[in-house]
């Protein structure tokens, strides 16, 4: 899948420096644009060893004047995800992205311990908000503070979009890997500032479809919430579920989320304009509900169902969306984070996120990889997110 600013590819084999070389001469062919400007990389873990030396390979063969990416268990690439260890390997996205101004930066948990404020970032990074049009980043999720963070950056650069995942690896190993051009980093992250004449665009699917009605949150302490409409939350929780026809409330059982308004100026809310949040507990006696998030009194809550048919019918609503509010801009290509609870665990077929989005938008160089989290905007702040799908691309200003 490409288009004449980008593409992507998947290579299947092991380290083999002469097969590398082609494999990478070959794909910047495809792209009949003068210049790349960026290029993502994503590799599995077996080329930990060599993870340095491919870098270099791809770099040099490709012509890639700013690489970045991280490790992951499995790969997208083009329309395909590679979810099957036998097929392992790497995923390469190139991107030819006119008028675009990129501006990289390595960030630790020791940059986060000592942040001051947003000046601090403005300084260490060397861009202000009116210097970006958002971010693209990839983080490790066990030696960085993920939460801490991305609260840290939305201080310094909402309501630009940050958009990206944390990388995963070995499943029975706390190891990941980070790439900036040469360099492979086991901990932090590296984070890209898009500005000039390109803008990052999101579609961030978290894989859920409302049920029942909107509701206010009226009484509300730490991540319990205990009244709803100034009735007892449990009882709203459970009139909705019972209003429900008997096969969907079969289908509901067990994936019940809480979404949190995000923007409560809205005159109306969709899809995208919630938070999904885990529900932890619900208590009959004293009515409460705990959910994974801080809700406050006065916020909209609406319950929300996840499974296969939700997560297909959101992300597919929210492609229907992106492509109507992106009619007659180019789309130069793409970067897909996906939950590793997603793919073929959740959908039970292959390559259903990646061909969806190849089928609304593309075709595009799409390149990409299953994470450990997602991260992407809902309404003016970004948010660390699961099951989710989260999509950037790179569109003209």
């Amino acid at each position: 899948m490409q288009n004449e600013h980008s593409v992507a590819a998947h290579w299947a084999g092991g380290f083999d420096e002469r097969g590398l070389q082609e494999w990478a001469t070959r794909l910047r062919a495809q792209i009949t644009a003068p210049k790349i400007s960026l290029g993502l990389v994503f590799l599995t873990p077996q080329f930990f060893p060599h993870a340095a030396e491919v870098l270099e390979l791809l770099r040099v063969h490709a012509r890639i004047p700013l690489l970045v990416g991280c490790s992951s268990q499995s790969l997208i690439a083009g329309d395909r995800e590679i979810e099957d260890d036998t097929e392992a390997g790497l995923a390469l996205g190139l991107y030819s992205l006119p008028g675009a101004k990129l501006t990289p930066f390595r960030f630790t948990q020791a940059h986060l311990d000592e942040a001051t404020g947003p000046g601090y970032w403005h300084q260490k990074t060397g861009t202000r908000p009116d210097d970006t049009n958002g971010w693209l980043v990839f983080a490790d999720p066990f030696q960085l503070d993920g939460e801490a963070w991305l609260q840290s950056w939305n201080d310094a650069y909402a309501p630009r979009p940050i958009v990206g995942g944390l990388a995963s690896g070995e499943p029975s190993a706390q190891a990941t890997q980070i790439y900036l051009n040469g360099d492979v980093f086991d901990e932090g992250g590296v984070a890209v500032a898009i500005g000039g004449d390109v803008r990052l665009a999101s579609v961030i699917s978290q894989g859920c479809t409302p049920i029942g009605d909107t509701w206010t949150i009226t009484k509300a302490e730490h991540n319990l919430i205990h009244e709803i409409a100034n009735r007892p939350a449990y009882t709203i929780l459970a009139e909705t579920f019972n209003h429900l026809p008997p096969d969907e409330q079969a289908r509901t059982r067990g994936n019940l989320f809480a979404g949190l308004v995000t923007n409560e100026y809205l005159e109306e809310f969709h899809r995208g304009d919630f938070l999904i949040r885990n529900l932890i507990g619900a208590d009959p006696q004293t009515g409460a509900l705990a959910v994974g998030a801080l809700p406050r009194a006065g916020q909209t809550i609406q319950f929300q169902r996840r499974d296969a048919v939700a997560a297909t019918d959101d992300l597919t609503a929210l492609l229907h969306r992106a492509k109507k509010q992106l009619a007659g801009k180019p789309v130069y290509g793409g970067c897909l984070c996906s939950c590793n609870g997603r793919g073929f665990r959740l959908f039970g077929e292959p390559d259903h996120d990646a061909r969806q989005v190849q089928r609304e938008l593309g075709p595009m160089g799409l390149a990409g990889f299953f994470c450990n989290g997602e991260i992407g905007p809902i309404g003016e702040k970004n948010f660390l997110h699961g099951y989710t799908a989260s999509l950037a691309l790179f569109v003209k200003k």
